[in-house]
Formats: C-alpha cells, sequence, structure tokens
C-alpha cells in the first residue's frame, strides 16, 4: 500500500502537465495528490507502529514523523526557486521534480522488513472497519485528532493568504519560506531533544504541553503587520513547538488500544480525523477570516484547540481517578 500511494502521487503528480485551464480537472488532480499523500501516510505510520517495540512507539512515530519535517523544511525554498518565474514551463518543472522524487523512496520500500503481521489475510469489509474501530474506541483523544487538523489549515492553508493580505514582505526574503523554517527548524529539534520524553512522563502529559503551545502560537499572530512581518518568526516557533510535541502523542494515544494486527485500523481512523478537521475547518475558517480578519481566524483556531485539551484532559483524569476508586475499592 505504502508503494501504491507513492505511485498514485507520482500520477497525479505527472497529470497537472495536461491541464490547460482552472476546471473541474484541476480539483481532481488536486485530490489525487491528497490521496496518494493519505496512502502513503497511513501505511507509513502502520508500518512503524507494528515493528517498533511497544514501550518505545511512541519515539519511533515521532522520528518517523521528523521526514515531514524536513519536507516542510526545504519544500518552501524548492518552490522558489522553481517558480521565481510564474512560467508555465516552471511549474511543469516542479511538477515532473516532484513525481521523479518519489523514486528513491519506492525503491527503498523493497528493503524494509516485514511486519509480524505480513501476509496474513484481513478482511476490507467496511462492516469489519466499523466493528473494530467501536471494540477499540479510542475515545477523547479523537477531539484532539479533529482539533490538530483544523491547526494544519494555519500553516497549510492560512498563512500564504495571511502573508498576501497583510503584505508582509522583507527584501531579499521569501516569508512564506522564513515562517517554514522556524516552523520546521524548531519541531525538528524539539522533536529530537523531546524523543524519550514521553515515556518518562507519560504520552498525555507531553500531548496538552503541546496543546498549549500550539494554541499560543495561534493567538501570537495577532502580533504581525506590515510594519514587522519578522514577527512571524514568533508564531512560526510556538505552533512548531506545538506540532513536534502533539503529533507523535497523540497518534501513539489514539493507537494505544489496538492490538498489532489492527493498527492500520487504528492508523486509519487517526488520520481520518485529523483529515476531517482540515476538510470541515478550511471552508468555516475561510468564512471565518473573510467576515472578521485574520486575527480572529487564528484565535478560533487557537481557542479550539485548546478547548479540546482541556476536554481530553478532563476525561483522561475522570478516568484516572475512576481506575484509583476501582482499586482501592
Amino acid at each position: 500500500m505504502w508503494a501504491c500511494g507513492l505511485v498514485f502521487f507520482s500520477l497525479s503528480a505527472l497529470t497537472n502537465l495536461f491541464l490547460e485551464s482552472i476546471d473541474l480537472e484541476i480539483f481532481l488532480v488536486r485530490s489525487g495528490l491528497v490521496m496518494g499523500s493519505a496512502i502513503v501516510f497511513a501505511s507509513g505510520l502502520t508500518y512503524i507502529s507494528q515493528t517498533s517495540p511497544e514501550s518505545r512507539k511512541t519515539e519511533a512515530i515521532g522520528i518517523f514523523g521528523i521526514g515531514g519535517f524536513l519536507g516542510m523544511l526545504t519544500g518552501p525554498f524548492v518552490g522558489d526557486l522553481f517558480l521565481a518565474n510564474r512560467l508555465r514551463d516552471n511549474f511543469e518543472m516542479l511538477f515532473l521534480v516532484a513525481a521523479i522524487a518519489n523514486a528513491l523512496p519506492l525503491v527503498l520500500l523493497y528493503f524494509l522488513r516485514p511486519t509480524v503481521n505480513e501476509g496474513s489475510k484481513s478482511s476490507l469489509r467496511l462492516s469489519d472497519f466499523v466493528q473494530i474501530t467501536r471494540r477499540h474506541w479510542p475515545g477523547s483523544i479523537l477531539l484532539v485528532d479533529f482539533a490538530f487538523g483544523v491547526c494544519m489549515t494555519a500553516p497549510f492553508i492560512f498563512v500564504a493568504s495571511f502573508i498576501d493580505r497583510e503584505s508582509l514582505d522583507m527584501p531579499g526574503v521569501s516569508v512564506i519560506g522564513l515562517f517554514f523554517l522556524f516552523y520546521a527548524g524548531v519541531a525538528i529539534i524539539v522533536r529530537l531533544l523531546s524523543r524519550r520524553l514521553p515515556d518518562r512522563i507519560g504520552s498525555a502529559k507531553v500531548l496538552l504541553w503541546g496543546v498549549l503551545l500550539m494554541s499560543i502560537g495561534m493567538f501570537c499572530f495577532s502580533i504581525v503587520h506590515e510594519g514587522n512581518p519578522w514577527l512571524i518568526s514568533i508564531p512560526a516557533i510556538l505552533t512548531g513547538a506545538g506540532h513536534s510535541l502533539m503529533f507523535h502523542t497523540m497518534t501513539s494515544l489514539t493507537l494505544q488500544p489496538f492490538p498489532i494486527a489492527v493498527r492500520g485500523t487504528g492508523s486509519a481512523i487517526a488520520l481520518m480525523m485529523l483529515d476531517l478537521g482540515t476538510f470541515i475547518g478550511a471552508p468555516v475558517l475561510g468564512f471565518v477570516g473573510e467576515s472578521y480578519g485574520f486575527s480572529f481566524l487564528f484565535a478560533t483556531i487557537g481557542g479550539f484547540n485548546l478547548l479540546s485539551g482541556l476536554t481530553y484532559g478532563w476525561f483522561t483524569m475522570r478516568k484516572r481517578d475512576g481506575k484509583r476508586q476501582h482499586a482501592n475499592n
């Protein structure tokens, strides 16, 4: 499936070369790119969770996620390199390179060791997927997964529009490149330095610290204006650090109730909630931004994310207190 996702992404990238206008086809091609990415990510996440030691699952997911941060770190600069002049030939070269770049990971997949249940038969029926999910329901952590998806609309959808709308400009410097330099750079450093932290203090505590940093970072977008474009580094640092602490811990907590044999279902439900947050959040937040401005848009994201963290923390404490009382009785 991992290999299929890479091929699907490459073919979708290549179909951009045949687009002549902004019509229905461009949306279908965009959907193909996103679907390919979803297959790759879900497959990789399942593989990591099935091959890593159970005691270090969170750390393994975190290290796996660093690859995504490296892409965020280099992607904007590569994009600026190809699209310095926005000509069709440059766009075609960008999509061509994106398609060819998948050849290397496609080859490397054949050197990975098999998972514990490789070759075993599993059902593809939707009813079985629903039944497994109900049996191993992760609980309130899914709200955090959803809120994280809403948060991802900021760096991947709204920041570019925010930069254009606020006329943020720094001579000789790409502002969007600067944002992702701090966002991904800090995220990589925090992820590496804190890789064993979930094992020491618990994934839930690390997650809640990540939620707090992500929310504060969203509120800090309000201090960035045309006269101080360099201040975009502050929300970039805070949201990058929040992302770094949130994703691998919330994913690990979502997968926790699922046995190894059905980790694929756990990975799917975790990413489905994340994608649902982005899918629902983007148009709603777009309306909020057009009506009340970007500061209110980012504050709405921060507030909702904070609410999800508080809700998860409350349910977690209730469950812990319930287990403690049951043990005392």
